[in-house]
């Protein structure tokens, strides 16, 4: 199976259409038509509904999508492994975190990477469900993922990682002393949606005194937390590292107590990683060990 009609049917799946493919892939919108004809041919059934201008999948094309990822990240597997011998000059790798880890550990981790092997290009998924984290671990888009624990499931490997702190972040002014987990009921609260791993953390946290939190905003624009938090629309539950740069912007920073966690892991597929997310696998563990 040509690896070339795979990558085009792939961007024809995650692009919505010809026309955006060819625009991803710096190809002609008749390459790529063309390619997919070629595939379907060679399969024997249509891969695409054409409805007017768009294209939908059709049951076989839904059964090709996970195959044909596996099958061109197992090819960048072996390309990757040739270019080891040279030092991991070249090549690409395909992380997903949660957001909250994109501070620490993802940012030192990926820094260390790239001032060791600057020619291997990064990039970074950020889905907002810890869940979605192991998906696409799982479906091959991306080879190593760091995720909450709890949100793994038993296909992949699950590699423990750090255990982080959860701290009550508030607005300048704040008072500063522990607060007793039960007291978080009363506390009104800027958070993401239910699904999302800190929010998850929150709602058991005072599920198990038998209280729920009080919401006063919820977003899905995790970046907007910290400057809501700023300007008095409540308080959040975060990272220590994320706090810590909160309050360097002024926030007020108390602990929880008894001490909230969360365990972090990466995770990824069994069989052998390619050299450099086994490479970034190592940086990970030592960045958390020189930052505990």
């Amino acid at each position: 199976m040509d690896l070339r009609r795979l990558r085009l049917f792939l961007a024809v799946v995650d692009d919505g259409g010809m026309t955006r493919a060819a625009e991803a892939e710096h190809v002609s919108q008749p390459s790529v038509s063309q390619a997919i004809r070629e595939l379907e041919a060679e399969l024997g059934t249509p891969l695409f509904h054409r409805v007017g201008r768009r294209v939908v999948l059709t049951a076989a094309g839904e059964a090709l999508v996970e195959p044909a990822r596996q099958t061109l990240r197992d090819v960048e597997t072996g390309r990757a492994a040739v270019e080891a011998v040279a030092g991991l000059g070249a090549g690409r790798l395909d992380l997903v975190a949660l957001p909250t880890l994109a501070v620490d550990p993802v940012a030192v981790a990926v820094g260390r990477f790239r001032r060791a092997h600057p020619g291997v290009v990064v990039r970074i998924a950020e889905p907002e469900a810890a869940r979605a984290v192991a998906d696409r671990v799982a479906d091959g888009r991306a080879e190593i993922g760091l995720t909450d624990v709890l949100a793994v499931g038993e296909d992949l490997v699950v590699e423990p990682l750090v255990d982080q702190e959860l701290v009550l972040v508030r607005s300048p002014g704040s008072d500063e002393q522990p607060v007793r987990v039960a007291a978080l009921a009363g506390i009104e609260f800027v958070t993401t949606p239910v699904g999302t791993s800190t929010r998850r953390h929150l709602d058991e946290a005072l599920a198990r005194t038998a209280t729920e939190p009080t919401i006063a905003v919820e977003t899905d624009q995790r970046e907007a937390i910290v400057p809501l938090v700023l300007n008095g629309a409540g308080a959040a539950l975060l990272p220590r590292a994320l706090a810590e740069l909160a309050e360097q912007r002024g926030a007020v920073v108390a602990p929880v107590v008894p001490a909230l966690r969360r365990s972090i892991a990466l995770v990824y597929r069994p069989g052998a990683l390619s050299p450099a997310a086994a490479r970034f696998r190592e940086l990970a563990h030592a960045v958390v060990t020189a930052n505990p």
